[in-house]
């Protein structure tokens, strides 16, 4: 299963020159030709990592469309769906209480994280691609809580039949930048081993059909 897959790791936080402020969206033309993402075939994928260990799991994408013309990306978008943020690591109670957690759904932690109720979407809209050192680079704003923040990263992106997969690197934000700011000890002060790494490291896997 293709995969939009966010791990948590550690970085330098003055190396995040991939995270500006929020640029003007791509428009496709009028002979573009239009694809709608395959949600089954795609998801998310996410890590974090912390001094005591570590959790992952995944995310589903609710919808999202790219316009190709001439094997070239014009436009795109897709939406994630935060309220189906999943803890594959864990059983039981414990699996629970983490997914809790990052929904913001447990009483009085409705801000730590995700917060869902109130931001149950996050999205993504294409800026702009380009060539950097023999690699294509996709630019884009990414949008969490209400928060938007251009990133941009490295991506194969290929055509076969009436499909086109775009599949990144690996490549780094920093969740903080979005107000996530639960256990940063970049916010946060006397947190010890107690804190959460606030990078990121995403790597994205999206199919999509002709529409």
């Amino acid at each position: 299963m293709t995969a939009f897959v966010f791990v948590g790791m550690v970085s330098c936080k003055d190396n995040k020159e991939n995270e500006t402020e929020a640029m003007e969206a791509m428009e496709a033309s009028d002979v573009a030709i239009n694809y709608t993402v395959d949600t089954d075939a795609s998801e998310i994928t996410w890590k974090g990592n912390k001094p005591t260990g570590s959790h992952n799991g995944t995310i589903d994408l609710s919808s999202g469309n790219f316009a190709m013309n001439n094997g070239a990306v014009e436009a795109g978008t897709f939406v994630i769906n935060m309220t189906t943020i999943t803890d594959k690591d864990l059983e039981g109670e414990q699996k629970a209480n983490l997914e809790a957690h990052l929904k913001g759904t447990a009483e009085g932690q409705e801000g730590d994280f995700f917060n869902v109720n109130k931001f149950g979407t996050a999205k993504f809209e294409l800026t702009g691609v380009s060539e950097s050192n023999g690699k294509t680079m996709i630019n884009g704003n990414l949008t969490i809580k209400d928060k938007t923040n251009a990133i941009e990263f490295p991506a194969t992106i290929s055509e076969q039949g009436n499909s086109v997969t775009i599949k990144s690197e690996p490549f780094m934000i920093d969740r903080t930048k979005w107000g996530v700011n639960y256990g940063s000890k970049s916010i946060f002060d006397n947190l010890g081993d107690k804190f959460i790494d606030d990078d990121m490291e995403i790597t994205v896997s999206i199919v999509a059909n002709k529409a």
